[in-house]
């Protein structure tokens, strides 16, 4: 299945992301109705924490709910890019919930290590928490793939953050056979780690979702494969500077550079460039919003020898990793290229090196040279 086939319309991803967080509200709230039960009839507060937990759970997926309802309403002259960037702020107050529900676990588990109360286990509260366990492992698993269909990291977050109290659930019950077994009480310590690995799980969301807020890298094989669709075309060489902007889940827009023939006129260019616009959406559902380009000398020995001496030149520097866009204009004794630059070095003081480097290598000549930034693969 390729790209095109495995997108969805906007509508029918936001119905997959409420149906599923649907069931996962069903699911934490019937959960946290058993255990907080349990865990009040049997003084156990392991249980009565794993309770709050799946209840922050269920209203993790009511905010996800809310944050895919906003995120999907229509452009406006305000917003011309949409309002999908309110799915990562709803992730955010998601992530603030676990931190909280985190915190308040470490803050009753010290409590009751201070001031211990005997734990009263009953067969029925076993059976219930391994059923838990179990209905954890399933439902993580559902939205997690669900998540990752359809390109939501709410999703994801939620059945990692599922599969992850299913290990809560099993320290529980760990906990409360150890008791049975051997009467030693370790249910304050379990609600500590049980708070700890909430207060992490909140952690990774947050970081996951300033990431996307912030600006990330775009995916390396996503990077790849739109640079290798652009230079499918036969008079593209080579595709280069690819930025890609996220506004929110599967709504992403582009900028890139394209090398092409020198010989080739306004007209051409503009029919190859819209070809290049309908072609990466159609596959890849990107919209390049522009479309730069780069002209290369053809017919030119002596062009192509001179740009292998200087790519050989500045890319002996380890910090200097490509240089494109190359061409020469013998007439004028001009060359104009680009040089990408790795973050080991600041752009200013590279371009200063790599001029000095030119014009060593040919002084008669005047050079036009724009630093890059290494923004993808």
């Amino acid at each position: 299945m390729d790209d095109k086939e495995k997108r969805l319309t906007p509508v029918r991803r936001d119905r997959v992301i409420i149906r599923t967080s649907i069931v996962g509200i069903a699911a934490n709230f019937l959960l946290s109705t058993f255990k907080a039960v349990i865990g009040v009839l049997t003084n156990s507060i392991a249980i009565t924490l794993d309770a709050v937990n799946n209840l922050s759970d269920a209203l993790s997926s009511i905010i996800t709910i809310v944050g895919t309802k906003l995120a999907g309403k229509k452009p406006d002259k305000k917003h011309p890019l949409g309002h999908g960037r309110v799915e990562y702020l709803g992730a955010m107050i998601v992530s603030g919930i676990v931190l909280y529900a985190g915190i308040t676990s470490i803050i009753e588990s010290i409590k009751k290590i201070i001031n211990p109360e005997k734990a009263d286990y009953s067969v029925l509260s076993l059976v219930i928490i391994s059923v838990a366990v179990v209905v954890k492992i399933l439902l993580g698993t559902y939205v997690k793939k669900k998540g990752e269909e359809v390109n939501s990291n709410s999703l994801i977050a939620s059945g990692v953050d599922a599969m992850l109290d299913s290990i809560v659930s099993a320290s529980v019950l760990a906990s409360a056979i150890i008791f049975l077994l051997t009467g030693i009480s370790l249910e304050a310590y379990v609600g500590l780690v049980i708070g700890v690995i909430i207060i992490k799980s909140g952690v990774e969301i947050m970081k996951d979702t300033i990431d996307e807020i912030l600006g990330k890298r775009p995916d390396p094989e996503l990077a790849k494969r739109v640079k290798s669709l652009i230079a499918e075309e036969p008079d593209v060489r080579g595709a280069y500077d690819l930025i890609i902007n996220n506004y929110g889940p599967d709504r992403n827009y582009a900028t890139v550079h394209i090398e092409v023939p020198d010989t080739m006129t306004a007209n051409e260019l503009d029919i190859l460039t819209r070809k290049l616009e309908y072609k990466v959406y159609m596959e890849m559902g990107i919209s390049l919003a522009a479309v730069g380009v780069y002209a290369y000398n053809t017919n030119n020995d002596e062009a192509a020898h001179i740009r292998e001496k200087v790519c050989s030149k500045i890319l002996s520097h380890e910090w200097a990793l490509q240089v494109h866009g190359f061409y020469i204009d013998m007439e004028r004794k001009e060359m104009r290229f680009d040089v990408v630059f790795s973050f080991k070095i600041p752009p200013k003081e590279g371009l200063e090196i790599v001029q000095a480097d030119m014009k060593e290598l040919y002084p008669d000549y005047d050079f036009v040279i724009v630093p890059d930034v290494d923004l993808s693969e």
